[in-house]
């Protein structure tokens, strides 16, 4: 058995992912099974340096905040802001004080400086403006897409002016309120200033389609790009907002599903711009439908990936990680009848896995699941592994003070 496990391995390496898949993707999706391991992002980053040297690929995206990480394409592209600005102000979820991150950001500039605009490399945030346990205020994606529509079109066409969407947004501490996503009755999800607010956004992004032909010709790509955007966050965050104020039994379920679908969106967007190198957990981009326990209750949604696939199809490609051990969380050596178990008797300290080749391998006595002992890491379903193209095993998490 070993042996035979031994033959469905490569070196992690993106010319051997792609050989793994039967189409050059235009969204290649690398997951990983928990958060804050640097380790993981560097990998991440060599495998995104080779795709953009060798495959042709120009963007990266990963979960972060889709306006902050504005300013981090920004810095990339044309050097705007300082590297210390970038890494406070661009990146959500606490992500800016990765030192893998940094690097890079700092290799992204580096790589684009003296390149003409077609050939540099692009960064962005995929996720909504939101927080494990927060949202934020629509204000920011509503007044710039307001902004941008007044510069270029009659004021009669406006269902609004920006005054009035001023005064219903009111102060942004009512939309960040932290017991709302708690408590519904904390939320203005559902005030009558809400209501409005979101049919105002269903209008102007209305308005930003229906003169399409005309804002495209008077705008440049990128100014299309960020109209665009600002659109879909504004509805997507009202949206969010009003179900931040329900008290269904299936609040946080559609909560979560929501937050992908806004993922979803603006990898679709981003996907019709050119190939994109897309990373963040795997929960978020497996084909199957995704699980967590969240306020006592089990959750079930559509990944992100799971509604790109949906779409996209084969121009869709999604390669999971698995861990051997993080043993600074508790998470020591896998048992020897688990995935995770079989792969780490390999002397590979990372590896890639043919894991279609795999499942035919393991026959019909796959390993049991594992167990882990630490909630923030989530170990491969053996049962799911055609679920992804391809596996990336990585044996060992160094202890971050090591």
């Amino acid at each position: 058995m070993a042996t035979d496990i031994k033959d469905t391995v490569r070196a992690v390496e993106a010319a051997a992912v792609l050989r793994l898949l039967p189409n050059r993707p235009r969204l290649l999706a690398l997951g990983e099974p928990t958060h804050g391991e640097d380790t993981l992002l560097d990998l991440r980053n060599d495998l995104f340096r080779q795709l953009v040297e060798e495959e042709g690929y120009r963007t990266l995206a990963i979960e972060t905040d889709c306006l902050a990480g504005l300013l981090v394409d920004d810095h990339v592209t044309s050097g705007t802001g300082t590297l210390d600005e970038v890494m406070e102000h661009g990146f959500s979820h606490g992500w800016g004080t990765s030192a893998a991150n940094r690097e890079l950001v700092r290799w992204m500039r580096t790589h684009n400086e003296g390149r003409p605009a077609s050939e540099q490399v692009r960064f962005a945030g995929f996720d909504g403006p939101l927080e494990i346990t927060a949202a934020a205020s629509p204000r920011q994606a509503l007044t710039a897409l307001h902004t941008y529509l007044a510069a270029r079109l009659d004021a009669d066409l406006f269902p609004c002016t920006a005054d009035t969407l001023d005064r219903l947004l009111g102060t942004d501490d009512r939309w960040t309120e932290p017991a709302a996503m708690w408590d519904p009755a904390r939320s203005v999800g559902q005030s009558a200033d809400a209501r409005e607010l979101r049919l105002l956004a269903d209008d102007l992004a209305s308005l930003l389609d229906a003169q399409r032909p005309h804002l495209l010709a008077v705008s440049s790509p990128e100014e299309w790009h960020r109209a665009c955007l600002h659109a879909r966050t504004a509805v997507g965050l009202l949206r969010y907002h009003h179900w931040m104020a329900d008290t269904s039994p299936a609040r946080l379920s559609r909560l979560v599903g929501l937050r992908d679908q806004m993922m979803a969106d603006n990898l679709l967007a981003l996907a019709a711009r050119g190939p994109v190198f897309v990373h963040t957990h795997n929960s978020h981009l497996q084909r199957e439908k995704s699980s967590m326990r969240m306020g006592g209750k089990r959750l079930e949604w559509w990944s992100a990936g799971a509604l790109v696939s949906a779409r996209l199809g084969e121009e869709y490609a999604f390669v999971a990680t698995a861990l051997g051990t993080i043993r600074h969380h508790g998470v020591g050596t896998p048992p020897p009848d688990t995935l995770e178990g079989l792969l780490y008797a390999l002397p590979e300290d990372a590896c890639l896995v043919d894991n279609r080749r795999l499942a035919t391998v393991l026959g019909e006595n796959p390993p049991v699941p594992r167990v882990s002992p630490w909630f923030g890491y989530a170990p491969l379903d053996p049962a799911h592994l055609a679920d992804s193209d391809g596996l990336v095993f990585v044996k060992d998490m160094p202890s971050p003070l090591s």
